[in-house]
């Protein structure tokens, strides 16, 4: 039962840490410089990790679209397959989960390293609260850019997945689009960008949260960015469960 209160302990805590980042976000106008930084950073710096993601990731949904559907739907509803399991899923998920490796450990690293070389405790002697000028930002950036980069990551994907069909299963590229135009739902686009949404709350909110946490020098550190991988990947699967389950389950 130890680890049951352990972990409940630290559910309890992290819930807490929270609700003290969420509540400092009424003054994001003040620290709207450091919010664009941050922005900048999730984003821009992204970008190419991105786009390399999600252009992959819409060849080979073509290629497994062609496959699995050879002889049971005809090949011009390969687009409206691309489209929705693009938008609904792929460019979410896919793009939460290398953010998670990329931007969460970064945070993680970030906080940690000031944490444990008390430079957060030099913001507090300057009477600078750290909830409301490093994580704060963090956050909101985060759940404003994913989902940006998720629209980003649904064209890419798209545009990959055109290609390639046209160019290697000879599908016509005005059916292709007009296909997945007939079938598309605004759900489709608008629920994929709800579970982006959250998954840059969990990427960012894991990350500020296990960087608070650190110590033990360099290894502490270490540790907590590795943490912070681990939990917000398994926390955004569950969300995407989460909320694909209440969106569309009822379908």
């Amino acid at each position: 039962m130890n680890w049951l209160r352990q972990y409940t302990g630290a559910l309890g805590e992290f819930t807490r840490f929270q609700w003290q980042v969420l509540s400092k976000t009424g003054n994001f106008s003040r620290r709207m410089p450091q919010i664009l930084q941050q922005m900048e950073k999730i984003g821009w710096d992204s970008l190419l990790l991105v786009t390399i993601t999600s252009a992959f990731t819409g060849l080979v949904t073509a290629v497994q679209a062609s496959y699995l559907t050879n002889g049971y739907i005809p090949p011009h509803l390969i687009g409206v397959l691309v489209g929705k399991s693009t938008m609904i899923e792929l460019a979410p998920v896919l793009t939460a989960l290398v953010l998670a490796g990329k931007v969460g450990a970064s945070i993680a690293a970030e906080i940690g390293t000031m944490k444990v070389s008390e430079q957060l405790d030099s913001l507090l002697s300057m009477a600078i609260d750290p909830v409301e000028y490093l994580y704060m930002p963090k956050v909101v950036a985060g759940c404003l850019m994913v989902p940006l980069l998720t629209v980003y990551a649904n064209f890419v994907g798209i545009i990959s997945a055109f290609a390639l069909s046209v160019s290697k299963y000879n599908i016509n590229g005005y059916t292709f689009f007009n296909e997945m135009k007939n079938y598309f739902m605004p759900s489709n686009l608008w629920g994929g960008l709800v579970k982006a949404f959250l998954f840059g709350l969990v990427i960012t909110m894991t990350g500020c949260y296990a960087g608070s946490k650190a110590q033990g020098g360099a290894e502490g550190v270490g540790k907590m960015t590795m943490d912070t991988v681990v939990y917000s990947s398994i926390a955004i699967l569950i969300v995407d469960f989460t909320v694909a389950a209440f969106l569309f389950g009822s379908y």
